[in-house]
Formats: structure tokens, sequence, C-alpha cells
């Protein structure tokens, strides 16, 4: 069994080959983000991280974030969402609820106050359905702040929003004018 420490340091190996490098690892993804777990096994061994396919399971599976979805046929993997590199996730217009959440830091709000809420190098911005959720997020840039969003009014307005496999909602850019600092 792997510990803990190892669990997060694939992970964070796993959420950079499969969102922003694969070439990192010596992986190709299609067009939708998948890669083929045996090869991808082999080039995670290849690369220093010895890893099982049970073990690659616990990481998949055990994600709180759950950040790496399998296929039905559990023979390819991708991230859920969160790439930096050209993938068509396909995911379906959804109905988001009446108010999401961005977690940022306090440095960044006079870029947001100025702009909104920016995909910058990702495809989507990425938005929660809880306030705490969006704190986490924050806290990971310095000292949180959450925002509001209203997404109710945005979609009225004609916004698209998906909602990827983990339950992060994404939409192209939040305008400032539909969001208001918790």
């Amino acid at each position: 069994m792997m510990t803990e420490k190892e669990n997060t340091r694939i992970s964070k190996y796993l959420s950079l080959v499969l969102r922003h490098a694969p070439e990192a690892a010596g992986i190709t993804l299609d067009e939708n983000g998948w890669t083929d777990v045996g090869i991808l096994l082999k080039q995670l061994n290849r690369n220093g991280y010895v890893v099982s396919p049970a073990e690659l399971d616990h990481v998949v599976t055990t994600n709180n974030k759950q950040r790496f979805i399998y296929d039905d046929d559990r023979t390819r993997i991708r991230a859920s969402q969160g790439h930096s590199v050209a993938v068509d996730l396909d995911y379906a217009v959804g109905e988001p609820p009446a108010v999401l959440y961005h977690g940022t830091a306090e440095a960044f709000l006079p870029s947001v106050e100025e702009t909104g809420l920016d995909k910058r190098s990702r495809h989507h911005v990425h938005l929660s359905a809880d306030d705490e959720t969006a704190r986490r997020v924050g806290r990971r840039h310095g000292k949180p702040v959450v925002l509001v969003v209203d997404a109710a009014r945005m979609r009225a307005d004609g916004y698209t929003f998906f909602c990827s496999a983990n339950g992060v909602w994404l939409t192209e850019h939040v305008p400032t004018a539909y969001i208001q600092r918790r």
C-alpha cells in the first residue's frame, strides 16, 4: 500500500502530464484528453514513478477532488478539467445553480475588478457550487477571497456553463458585472 506522501506525489505528476505537459512523461493525449492506461503506467515507471495498476486506481479513486477519470472500460484515463493543452472534453451545456463561487487570493482582486474572471492559460474559468471549496482554492494562492458569481443572471444573459465529471462548473469568462465579493 502506498503512503499518503507517495499518493500526493503521483497525483501531482498525473496532473502535470494529463493537463499540461504529456510530453514530460512521453505520452500523447487524444483530441478529448484521453491516454492509454497501459502506456501511461509504462511511461510513469520509466520516469521514476513506480506505479502498479492497483496503485494508479487508488490514486484515481481516492483523489478528493476527483481530478482524474477512467473511460467506461477503464483502458483510458484523462484529467477531469484544468487543461492548458488543447483538448475537447465534450462537456454538455448545463444549467448551473443560481449562485456559484470562485476562490482567489486578495492579491489578485485588482485584476478581477478590472477584467472579471479570465480563463488565462486554461480552457475555462473554474467555479464551485459551494463557498468552502472556493475558499480552499483561494487559500492555495495567498489570503483567500471568495467571489460570488450571479450564474442565473449570466445564464439569462446568454453565457454558457458546463459541469465537469467532478462537479466543477466551467465557463469562458465572468465579467465584473456578475461578481460580488463575499
